[in-house]
């Protein structure tokens, strides 16, 4: 009875990452090295996959290491990725290389974030986002999701929050569409709710536009570059981000310069 039920469930899991991820019968087949007649012998539960074949079909269905563990899990397997804590020596390495990397992109903010917006590391850079925000907002862990776009915090001193605001959570919901998390959708419902509508115009170019921040130094423009480690095996290491800022124009990286020797002991 418990091996039908199995069956039942991972059909069930399979047709839905497929509709989230769109993909046909015959693609996913074809990605995976198998055949249509066997995947389709799978989705109905006429047909138990083996733990080798749903490895390959959650590969091909680009899902994540904690979604490939709940596939395995969901077919009657044992999860073969781990999850480690950044302090076990397993990722100590991995921790003392991302404070490098963290320490050499200054005089500019970079920060290590992990699931839902938590910042895990940052350089000393970063204060320029803390500028004034609310006490509340800065209290450990940090969310630097909600730091940018509460009202208390960086929100006031974005100049041109309407649209960059809505840039961040246009790309939070694309996330949403391709892995479901009812805890980010909640996340991005909250967050949504602070940014204002931003009027879409003729000359409209998208939302990807530089960060206009104002600081008690002047204005800061800034970009933000995105790095996730994709070939990590650890889901505590795929799950983290390094979100690196540059200054769009010379200005601003004449600006974080001075900031960073004002500050430095």
């Amino acid at each position: 009875m418990s091996s039908t039920i199995e069956r039942d469930r991972i059909g069930a899991e399979l047709r839905r990452w497929r509709t989230v991820r769109r993909v046909s019968q015959l693609e996913l087949a074809v990605l995976a090295g198998t055949t249509q007649r066997h995947l389709s012998f799978i989705e109905s539960g006429r047909s138990r996959p083996g733990r080798a074949i749903v490895i390959r079909l959650a590969e091909s269905l680009g899902l994540s290491l904690r979604e490939r563990n709940d596939l395995l899990t969901t077919a009657g397997y044992a999860p073969v990725f781990p999850e480690s804590d950044l302090d076990e020596a397993a990722l100590r390495p991995v921790r003392a290389a991302l404070e490098q990397i963290l320490h050499g992109h200054m005089p500019y903010p970079a920060l290590i974030i992990g699931p839902y917006g938590r910042v895990v590391a940052a350089n000393d850079a970063v204060e320029v986002f803390t500028e004034g925000a609310s006490p509340e907002l800065l209290g450990p862990p940090v969310n630097m999701l909600r730091l940018m776009l509460h009202p208390e915090g960086m929100a006031p001193r974005v100049r041109n929050f309407a649209e960059w605001g809505r840039h961040v959570i246009e790309n939070l919901r694309a996330r949403t569409r391709r892995s479901p998390d009812p805890r980010l959708d909640d996340l991005v419902a909250e967050l949504a709710g602070y940014v204002p509508q931003a009027p879409v115009g003729p000359e409209h170019l998208g939302f990807a536009v530089p960060m206009r921040l104002a600081s008690a130094d002047g204005e800061l423009r800034l970009i933000t570059t995105l790095t996730s480690f994709a070939t990590a095996t650890d889901i505590t290491l795929a799950e983290l981000h390094l979100e690196a800022f540059l200054p769009a124009d010379q200005a601003t990286a004449e600006l974080l310069r001075l900031r960073a020797e004002r500050h430095r002991p």
